[in-house]
C-alpha cells in the first residue's frame, strides 16, 4: 500500500516538475542560438506593434516578450529601438545599447526613457534575470512593446555574438 502510495507520487512530481519549472515543450522558448522562437523572424520595429518571441505576462498589466540571441540582434539594430543595458555592475554592452540603467533603478529613471508608452525597448542583463525584473517593471509602468533578451549576454556570447567594452 505505501509503495504503490509512493510510486504515484513520484509520477505525480515527475510530471508536475517540468510545468512548475516553466520547461514543458509548450512554454519552451526553443533553441537559444536560432532566436528562441524555434526559427520565426524579428519583423519590423515601430511602436504599437506585437513583438516576436515568448510572450510573457505581468500580472495585471500586460506582457513583453522574451527573444533569444538572433531576434534581439535584428531587432536591436532597428532605428527607433531603446536599447538598455540593466546589469549591475557593468560587464560589458551588446552592440547598439543606448542606455545603462540599473534593473533596480527603472521606476525612478522616466526621465532618461521614452515618453511614448508605445515606443520599443529593448532590455538585456548579463543572465536574464535582471533585464526580466526590469522588463516587468516597464510594463507595469504602462510601456506596451518591451521585449527581454532570453539569456542575457550569457546566452548572446554563447550564440558567438560580440560584446562592447567587457
Amino acid at each position: 500500500m505505501i509503495r504503490k502510495l509512493l510510486c504515484s507520487l513520484l509520477v505525480l512530481g515527475a510530471a508536475l516538475l517540468p510545468i512548475a519549472c516553466g520547461t514543458s515543450p509548450a512554454t519552451s522558448g526553443g533553441d537559444e542560438a536560432n532566436g528562441g522562437t524555434d526559427g520565426a523572424g524579428a519583423g519590423g520595429s515601430g511602436g504599437g506593434e506585437t513583438s516576436p518571441g515568448r510572450p510573457v505576462e505581468v500580472p495585471g498589466a500586460g506582457s513583453y516578450a522574451r527573444l533569444g540571441p538572433a531576434e534581439f540582434r535584428s531587432l536591436a539594430e532597428d532605428e527607433g529601438v531603446v536599447v538598455v543595458n540593466t546589469h549591475v555592475p557593468f560587464e560589458g554592452n551588446l552592440p547598439s545599447t543606448d542606455l545603462s540603467i540599473p534593473y533596480d533603478e527603472i521606476g525612478r529613471s522616466l526621465d532618461r526613457l521614452p515618453g511614448d508608452k508605445s515606443a520599443r525597448i529593448a532590455v538585456y542583463c548579463k543572465s536574464g534575470r535582471m533585464s526580466a525584473e526590469a522588463a516587468g517593471e516597464l510594463v507595469a509602468l504602462g510601456y506596451e512593446d518591451v521585449v527581454d533578451l532570453e539569456g542575457g549576454m550569457d546566452a548572446w556570447q554563447r550564440a558567438g555574438l560580440p560584446l562592447e567594452g567587457a
